[in-house]
């Protein structure tokens, strides 16, 4: 009789072909069967029925900021809350941690750090700014999963905005080396000097902090970015997208050929402007929320397939980050955390509130994230020889998220309080239990993954 190291029965795959009732096999982290009433037995079996299996979600944008600014987040924290939210990989962004990744040896110190404390698997981007063009060599044989650049401040000063020149020349080394480059998409032109502005007229709030990066800001460098990776054959993700017509600069793009991928995030698709005055600093982030017209274009443009991905941008800080500033709304910290919230974010809003296919929540979660980044068959699909990252989902489960929920290190999430529906029950990263009923369950064993 086949034996396995988990078996998971009576469950609803979601799978590329749909959903499908089946149990599911795992031996060796890997899925090895998934078909309706597998014989054999198992050294853990669970019963799923009344449940969904999803691919564990893939976090492709996220800060967590170790080393050197573990007081922000850490891997420990913010990979803990990521697997409560049914998340089994993360893409951690290079700046915030100090240093910031843009060398090998930065590079070694965060791939440590992780390995020591994360419970999720992860991906290293590395930082593409002025001067380090050199560097990218050494971090593409590191392994990393992609370069992003700024093209506004970034809020650090040890990771400057790119110059065109930067970009341009950035891009075409990323292309010859294979890898990704990610921008930032605003422009610091008219950003800085709208902020300046509003500054110094002492207009300090949270309406004047939205009108001084507009969305026009966002399209000037989404078209710049387009131009520079079409004359160089660069690969380009546009991360965290505000706008509908973001996203339509992007369509169009690629129906010229450009090879281009677009990213946006929950918050951009529950909250409006109105919310942000509600909330306040939890929901500052950078490009800032946008209006109700913009939101629905972005629903739209998810149903129709345009956005590839749906990312948190979780950028965490202490709370003393976030209180008042001399310079009112503009000096608070711009990010918003909400690792642990993504999924149940697309459930509630996606699936039941708007009838979005399953499918789709999915592939901009878990199978176009591999798919893009050089990941199929590894992960982000549950298929036999793909790793076992799983995430058991009660569709139906309502309930209100606490803050005492949460476990990122600050839980300062703007999402506290907001009525949900579908729950992740388990997180499962290579066949091996890393969450239950939203809580951790101790053990590390991250490990590095790398583009094919």
């Amino acid at each position: 009789m086949t034996h396995y190291d988990l078996l998971i029965r009576n469950g609803t795959a979601v799978t590329p072909a749909g959903p499908l009732a089946a149990d599911l096999a795992v031996a060796d982290g890997q899925i090895v069967a998934l078909a309706p009433e597998l014989a054999g037995s198992a050294t853990e079996e669970l019963d799923a029925c009344g449940l969904h299996l999803l691919p564990g979600l893939i976090d492709a944008h996220v800060h967590f900021n170790e080393p050197g600014r573990a007081d922000w987040e850490g891997w420990a924290t913010g990979a803990a809350a990521l697997a409560a939210g049914g998340g089994t990989l993360a893409f951690e962004m290079p700046l915030n941690a100090s240093p910031p990744t843009l060398d090998g040896p930065s590079f070694d110190l965060k791939r440590q750090a992780a390995e020591a404390q994360s419970c999720v698997d992860f991906a290293l981007w590395g930082g593409l700014v002025p001067g380090d063009r050199d560097r990218l060599d050494e971090l593409a044989a590191r392994g990393v999963i992609g370069f992003k650049a700024f093209l506004s401040q970034s809020g650090t000063a040890d990771f400057p905005a790119a110059d065109d020149l930067t970009l341009v020349e950035g891009m075409a080394r990323a292309a010859r080396l294979g890898r990704i480059v990610a921008v930032h998409a605003e422009s610091d032109a008219l950003t800085s000097a709208l902020t300046r502005r509003a500054v110094a007229a002492g207009r300090l709030g949270v309406r004047d902090y939205l009108a001084s990066r507009p969305v026009l800001a966002e399209l000037e460098a989404v078209q710049r970015a387009i131009l520079f990776a079409a004359e160089t054959g660069c690969r380009l993700h546009l991360v965290h997208l505000s706008s509908g017509r973001a996203v339509a600069l992007a369509v169009e793009a690629r129906a010229r050929g450009v090879d281009v991928s677009c990213e946006t995030c929950p918050h951009y698709l529950v909250f409006t402007e109105e919310d942000v005055e509600r909330i306040g600093a939890a929901a500052k982030c950078a490009p800032p929320i946008r209006s109700g017209a913009e939101q629905a274009q972005l629903w739209a443009h998810l149903a129709a397939g345009a956005i590839d991905i749906v990312a948190s941008d979780h950028s965490p800080a202490p709370a003393s980050m976030k209180g008042p500033t001399p310079t009112g709304f503009f000096g608070i910290w711009g990010g918003i955390a909400g690792v642990q919230s993504t999924l149940a974010l697309l459930l509630s809003e996606g699936y039941h509130g708007r009838g979005l296919d399953l499918g789709r929540i999915v592939a901009v979660t878990a199978g176009r994230v591999a798919e893009r980044f050089g990941l199929a068959g590894r992960k982000g699909v549950l298929l036999p020889g793909a790793d076992a990252d799983i995430a058991i989902v009660d569709l139906g489960a309502r309930w209100e998220l606490r803050r005492d929920d949460l476990r990122d290190r600050h839980r300062l999430s703007p999402y506290v309080g907001r009525s949900l529906r579908g729950r992740v029950v388990r997180t499962i990263r290579r066949g091996q239990t890393i969450a239950r009923e939203g809580e951790p369950v101790p053990g590390a064993g991250g490990r590095l993954i790398t583009p094919l």
